[in-house]
This record gives structure tokens, C-alpha cells and sequence, in this order.
């Protein structure tokens, strides 16, 4: 079931083309969702001692990954629109509402991806944020930037593992959306300034960084509960 949010709009609002990027930044996905289920990509991930998953091989491990880590931010977010933090202006409940909508989508694009092509989909993770105060504004915009400079950062590098030309695409879509994410958090931490591409996410060749999942996973695993491997990157 569709969650719905109801968040008071008046007062301060977010400039209309941003607004209106953030509000259709997702539609596009929804509906390339459906284009992609029937993909042929028959590997699969397995469990190991019933307890630990593992992501597969090939373009589904790949999948399983980008699941993996969409559910993690759409949780993040339901936990922010559930619960804002004390002093909140309407412009950013608005922003964080959109992200919101976005991950969610983002999450569920990708598990009806794998399952159109594998019915071993990676599971529902848990996640625990034991340093994030919820209700301190310091301390979500924090997380907030740090998720989506990870989410990026693992999208650029995990590219060039997939062979299939329509889920390359996609995950460019997926990753463009992410940066705009990345940057609308980072102008709320310091408004006005340059850090919306700033040099520790913007090379010295004018590209995002890329991070191996490795990396991504030891960035981001101590939010994440549930156990999961994937042997072909050497995660374990």
C-alpha cells in the first residue's frame, strides 16, 4: 500500500524548477519498471546456512546491490517524514518529502525488476541508525549527505559492471537523480555555497567519484542489520 504523507505547504517553498524536478524526478522510473520486468538474466543469489544471503553473480548481483542500497535510503527517509525534527521549515519538509517519494520508488523499481527475472529476490533488510538523532535537524542532514554521496559514489562505479544495455540506463537515470538528491542536501547544510559539487565528490577530471562496493558496503554497513554477502566482489 502506497504510503501517503500529508505535509503542510505554506509558508517558505522550494524554488519551482527544483519543485518541479523533485516532484516527476521519479515518474520515470515507476513506469520504466514495468519496461524492464521480463528482462533474461538468470543468475541468482542463494543462502547460505539459511541465514546469510548472497547478491549472485552477473547483472542481478548488480540489481540485488542497487536493492539493497535503495532500501536502506528509503528507510532512512520514512524514518525523517515520520518524525521531523524539531524546528523544521516547511521548504525542507517538502524537500524531504520528495526524497522520500523518490527512494521509495527507486526501491521498488528495483525489486520488480529482480523479480521479473529471478523469484530468489534479495529480502526486506533491517537497519539500525544507533548515531542518528532523528530529531535534531545537525543530525539527519548529516546522514542525509552521507547517504546520498554513497549511493552515487557506489551507482558510478557499479556501472560498468552490467552487461544488459537497458538496465545500464536505467541505473544512469537512477544515479542522476541521486546526484540532484546529493546536492539539494548539501546546499540545506551550507546554503549558497559550492559544496553542492565540491571536490570531495567532484574530481579533478570534473567526474563524481566512484566507489568499489567494498568500500560502499564498509561506508554504509553500519546501518545495515540484516547479513548478506556477495562472493563475485568480495564482500562478505
Amino acid at each position: 500500500m502506497k504510503k501517503t504523507i500529508n505535509v503542510n505547504s505554506q509558508g517558505a517553498s522550494l524554488d519551482t524548477g527544483r519543485r518541479n524536478f523533485l516532484k516527476l524526478g521519479g515518474i520515470g522510473l515507476a513506469m520504466a519498471g514495468l519496461a524492464l520486468v521480463g528482462c533474461d538474466d538468470n543468475d541468482d543469489f542463494q543462502t547460505v546456512d539459511n541465514q546469510v544471503f548472497d547478491l549472485g553473480t552477473g547483472d542481478v548481483g548488480v540489481l540485488n546491490y542497487a536493492y539493497a542500497l535503495e532500501q536502506l535510503e528509503a528507510d532512512f527517509y520514512t524514518k525523517v517524514v515520520n518524525n521531523f525534527y524539531t524546528g523544521i521549515s516547511n521548504a525542507e519538509k517538502e524537500l524531504f518529502t520528495d526524497l522520500y517519494h523518490h527512494e521509495v520508488i527507486h526501491r521498488d523499481f528495483f525489486k520488480a525488476a529482480i523479480t521479473g527475472v529471478t523469484s530468489n529476490v534479495l529480502p526486506k533488510l533491517e537497519f539500525q541508525y544507533p548515531n542518528v538523532n532523528f530529531s535534531n535537524r545537525s543530525s539527519v542532514l548529516a546522514t542525509a549527505k552521507a547517504l546520498e554521496d554513497t549511493g552515487v559514489a557506489a551507482y558510478n562505479a557499479a556501472g560498468k559492471y552490467i552487461t544488459n544495455p537497458d538496465y545500464l540506463v536505467i541505473a544512469g537515470k537512477i544515479v542522476s537523480v541521486e546526484a540532484r538528491h546529493a546536492s539539494a542536501i548539501r546546499n540545506l547544510i551550507n546554503p549558497g555555497s559550492a559544496d553542492f559539487s565540491g571536490d570531495d565528490v567532484v574530481d579533478a577530471n570534473g567526474l563524481d567519484v566512484a566507489k568499489e562496493p567494498k568500500d560502499v558496503v564498509m561506508a554504509a554497513g553500519g546501518f545495515i542489520k540484516t547479513s548478506f554477502t556477495w562472493k563475485e566482489r568480495g564482500i562478505n
